[in-house]
């Protein structure tokens, strides 16, 4: 059964009781989950956060919400399954950066290959509306960190290959240390602004290799600064 939750971390906890749900329920793929309205009564959360855990599951592919009919399972779900997120186990924020960079290269430098071969027009449009956003910001402020992550999301988007996003949204909680400001620091990878252009351009006229090359500039920065400002 589905019941109220302390009112503390509410966004995991009711992933994690959505999850025993599915499983103790046995649902499969196909079948319909609970309404919107139904999981807030049930767990005593507001709308918002069941909309930020539906739209977590729906990022990791295993749930689809069709207007007018409901939120789906497409896959059966477990605490243990897919949708558990990765984590690294390190106290210090430069080493975690770090080894999060690495993975960061190979995620990323394929993503924008891939999204250079494969982007359309409507994805082109996409992205460069969350690049504007980004330079306006950053123009306005100096830094854009929330809006650097909707220009990199847009990127993956444009590959078709949904495993990019379940990637990042597993790995969000130590990917999102990027974009919050690492070290207390307001100009942390703020040289690599000028590359998100340029790696906009290389997706645009479909260049694979510009877009490698332009994605290493961004991370190349990045880890500088790690380098730099962890001293």
């Amino acid at each position: 059964m589905l019941t109220p939750l302390p009112s503390i971390d509410r966004t995991q906890q009711v992933i994690d009781a959505l999850s025993d749900f599915i499983e103790s329920s046995r649902l499969q793929a196909g079948d319909r989950l609970p309404t919107e309205r139904e999981l807030m009564v049930a767990l005593s959360v507001g709308r918002s956060t069941i909309r930020e855990v539906v739209t977590h599951f729906q990022a990791l592919g295993v749930v689809e919400t069709r207007k007018g009919s409901g939120t789906y399972l497409l896959k059966p779900v477990s605490k243990a399954t897919i949708h558990m997120p990765l984590s690294l186990d390190t106290a210090h924020l430069r080493d975690a950066l770090l080894q999060t960079l690495e993975v960061r290269r190979g995620i990323e430098c394929e993503a924008g290959m891939v999204a250079a071969k494969r982007r359309t027009s409507k994805d082109i449009a996409i992205i460069e509306e969350k690049l504007d956003e980004m330079e306006r910001v950053h123009i306005a402020k100096g830094t854009s960190g929330p809006e650097d992550l909707a220009f990199h999301l847009a990127v993956y988007d444009a590959t078709h290959n949904p495993l990019f996003k379940q990637l990042l949204e597993q790995m969000r909680g130590s990917f999102e240390r990027f974009w919050t400001h690492p070290f207390d620091r307001q100009d942390f990878a703020r040289r690599s602004f000028p590359f998100h252009r340029t790696l906009f351009n290389a997706i645009v006229a479909q260049d694979p290799e510009a877009a490698r090359a332009e994605t290493l500039k961004i991370l190349d920065v990045v880890e500088e600064d790690i380098k730099e400002m962890s001293k």
